[in-house]
């Protein structure tokens, strides 16, 4: 049986996700598996995910949306689509800065424990009817 690994599309960013990983793991955040990758919850609400893609690798905060983003640091990785979603994105080790991300945590667990959300839109569907005789 194989070990599970943390979510990477490219396998290239083990050490800076386990970097990341240890950062988090100084916070009260409790770490889950959704989606095939680690998302940390607080209160059963989900506050941050992590993983690598082919060009990067980052955090998501899932009310990001909510945060006064300071060093501007945050992105809406789908404009349009994605509502409250923003990435924090890496391309190496060096990148990562402890103090930041911990101020950044702190407020998303702030987010939460304030209940600030945006709430799923229902999507409009359309029926179609057709009479024969």
């Amino acid at each position: 049986m194989t070990d599970k690994k943390i979510w990477d599309k490219a396998n290239q960013w083990n050490e800076e996700l386990e970097l990341l990983k240890s950062i988090i793991n100084t916070t009260n955040l409790i770490e889950t598996t959704k989606w095939g990758t680690s998302v940390y919850t607080h209160n059963n609400k989900n506050i941050i995910g992590i993983g690598g893609f082919k060009s990067y690798f980052g955090l998501w905060f899932f009310n990001g949306v909510f945060l006064k983003d300071e060093h501007n640091l945050l992105i809406n990785a789908q404009e349009g689509t994605t509502k409250s979603l923003r990435q924090m994105r890496f391309q190496s080790k060096a990148d990562i800065n402890e103090k930041i991300i911990l101020e950044y945590l702190t407020e998303a667990i702030k987010v939460e424990e304030n209940g600030l959300s945006i709430k799923p839109q229902k999507k409009r569907t359309i029926s179609f009817c057709f009479f024969t005789k």
